[in-house]
């Protein structure tokens, strides 16, 4: 089972900064690629950033250039640093893993761009 504790969300200006963090609480954090999903209202739920055991990042083509994922596994930890955010922004984003074929999601944590 593995459980997360998000944090960082909130209300920002059109080209402000925000940093999410994701704190896990299973073990063998290192193990397992992680990623951030995000949903905006009356949205489908869409891939956002993924970080694997390696350290090797993608990114959906809209934060390209914008956002930076990275990973602390020694505190069990996932982050997404998000620069010049755009109205288009604003979401509820999640983290995620799976482990061995089984989906776990953050509970989410709002993010508002907006002036």
């Amino acid at each position: 089972q593995v459980q997360f504790v998000e944090s960082g969300g909130g209300l920002v200006q059109p080209g402000g900064s925000l940093k999410l963090s994701c704190t896990a609480s299973a073990s063998a954090f290192s193990r397992y690629a992680m990623a951030w999903y995000r949903q905006a209202p009356g949205k489908q739920r869409e891939f956002v950033a993924l970080i694997s055991t390696d350290g090797t990042t993608n990114y959906v083509d809209s934060v390209k250039g914008r956002f930076t994922i990275s990973r602390d596994n020694t505190k069990n930890t996932m982050y997404l640093q998000m620069n010049s955010l755009k109205a288009e922004d604003t979401a509820v984003y999640y983290c995620y893993t799976r482990r061995f074929g089984v989906d776990y999601w953050g509970q989410g944590t709002q993010v508002t761009v907006s002036s």
